[in-house]
């Protein structure tokens, strides 16, 4: 009966562990960011609408937004390679295989936004319609 019961609660640990961790990486190291007016592209601040983003202090990697923007105005370099991040489930603007299928395709375009530290960058992908998104991803040389 000592064994099941030990069982039991092994279990239950690991379950307890397993939600935690599960929280800690879906919701809890994100902060909505809302409510931006401009985005830093190339150097310039360009004027923005509609901005939801996600960012957090603990990776330049969690960083996702979506606004609308003028196409025109967005300028610079294309990266290398632009591969949009998968974004949590919740953060339902920011579709990152549809952005990167976008992109494969030429509906969309790429630029390097502006060289992150540490060996990664911000990228912004824009449609022509005006809707944009932008994440950051690690440079790879």
């Amino acid at each position: 009966m000592s064994g099941r019961i030990l069982i039991i609660g092994l279990l239950l640990i690991a379950a307890v562990a397993g939600a935690g961790l599960w929280y800690a990486q879906v919701y809890a190291y994100y902060q909505p960011v809302e409510g931006l007016s401009s985005v830093t592209i190339d150097g310039a601040a360009v004027p923005v609408s509609d901005y939801r983003g996600l960012d957090g202090a603990s990776s330049p990697l969690k960083l996702r937004g979506c606004f609308t923007v003028d196409p025109a105005l967005v300028t610079g370099p294309a990266p290398r390679k632009a591969t949009p991040l998968i974004a949590p489930g919740w953060f339902d603007c920011f579709d990152a295989e549809a952005i990167g299928l976008a992109l494969e395709q030429g509906a969309a375009r790429a630029v390097v936004a502006e060289a992150a530290p540490q060996g990664f960058e911000r990228i912004v992908a824009v449609f022509p319609d005006g809707r944009a998104y932008q994440w950051r991803q690690v440079i790879e040389e």
